[in-house]
């Protein structure tokens, strides 16, 4: 399979370019290569079309273009996303789709399209398929399960199919009827005198209500809508690694899109809580260990927790001070788009008790006195 071109490339414009300038490349090309402007060569013209909505659809998006900035076409791991990715049939994260369905879906380009082409394919693309809306959650993880992944089930909103109706909108035994006053174009054209000759003006059916059909009897459930509102619960597995504010993505799990449209995307945020031990920069694990006073000045084996429950032996050598850091490689968050891991960091932190028994007492003092210290003058101890 051919790989797909730069975005950029496509629509003939640089990374830096404004909303502006990409909608003017986006609206040059639409119009050039439409395929009923291409009645010569209308095979490769809808490809053509294809890739100039695909690109434009990704880029105008700041969320989807700010994730194709950073990881490409194919997402963090080259292929996260659609039933192909690691993940099963719920997707990946950082997927993209190009919100392509038919002709039926072409954004703000429904103004050019009928002046090239007349009112009438206008009217089409507003009764025509039109993909569902994406939705946005927020989902608090904890630090260890940012650390090693984890399958959380959420519950959403959204709009269903009414099982009632199967999303015709007509009660159950009656049919929905082409408009009769716009034959089912959704629009009504008007046609007025003027100084300058006649004009014609298009305006939304008032009968139908620009949807180009009529319900007589209403499905009692959906109340003519054809969807209702439900919450279901759905399952997204998290990668090891991620990142605080970083969004999975669930192709197709967003609305559902109208006359047979594509449905939209489900962007969950992900907000990792703060954990009372670890911290994190980047993929490294980050730290404080206790020691005692006697650890420090004589070295110690000690027994180094790590994230996931196990624990690391490390030898800290004599002398050591408080604030001395240490490191013990690949123990660290894993990198979500590649196969390498952080390191684990503690600082010593030495510990002053704050009691002491007399005989613990007498051998600091002991102690001090060969070290040319200043022997405690006062009986609370030599830690004051």
């Amino acid at each position: 399979m051919a790989s797909k071109r730069d975005y950029y490339e496509v629509l003939g414009v640089s990374k830096n370019a404004t909303d502006d300038e990409l909608k003017k490349a986006y609206r040059k090309l639409a119009k050039k290569y439409h395929p009923d402007a291409n009645p010569d060569n209308k095979k490769e013209a809808e490809a053509k079309f294809k890739e100039v909505n695909e690109a434009y659809e990704n880029l105008s998006d700041p969320q989807k273009r700010k994730m194709y900035d950073t990881f490409g076409h194919d997402g963090p791991q080259g292929g996260f996303g659609g039933a192909g990715g690691p993940f099963g049939g719920q997707g990946g994260y950082y997927s993209y789709s190009s919100g392509f369905d038919g002709f039926g879906d072409f954004g703000d380009l429904g103004d050019i399209f009928s002046s090239i082409f007349g009112g009438g394919r206008s009217s089409r693309r507003r009764n025509g398929p039109a993909r569902g809306a994406d939705l946005n959650v927020n989902l608090e993880i904890t630090f260890e399960e940012a650390f090693l992944g984890v399958e959380k089930e959420i519950t959403i909103s959204r709009n269903e199919t009414c099982d009632t109706c199967h999303g015709t909108g007509a009660k159950p035994g009656t049919s929905v009827t082409k408009c009769s006053m716009c034959n089912g174009t959704g629009q009504v054209r008007q046609v007025q005198n003027t100084i300058l000759g006649q004009m014609q003006t298009t305006r939304t059916c008032n009968n139908c209500h620009g949807t180009g059909e009529v319900i007589k009897e209403p499905c009692e459930t959906c109340r003519g809508k054809g969807k209702v509102r439900k919450q279901p619960k759905i399952k997204v597995k998290i990668p090891a690694g991620i990142g605080d504010k970083q969004t999975v993505v669930l192709r197709g799990e967003g609305e559902h899109g109208e006359k047979g449209g594509m449905k939209g995307d489900l962007y969950i945020t992900l907000r990792i809580k703060r954990h009372r031990v670890y911290s994190r920069d980047g993929n490294t694990v980050l730290c404080n260990v206790p020691v005692t006073i006697t650890q420090a000045t004589l070295g110690a084996e000690l027994k180094i927790p790590m994230v996931d429950g196990s624990t690391e032996n490390f030898r800290i050598p004599e002398g050591t001070q408080t604030g001395t850091k240490f490191t013990i490689r690949g123990k660290g968050f894993k990198s979500v788009h590649s196969s390498s891991q952080g390191d684990f960091v503690f600082t010593v932190v030495v510990q002053t008790p704050k009691k002491l028994t007399s005989e613990q007492r007498k051998l600091l003092t002991e102690l001090a006195k060969t070290m040319n210290e200043q022997p405690p003058i006062k009986k609370k101890g030599i830690f004051f």
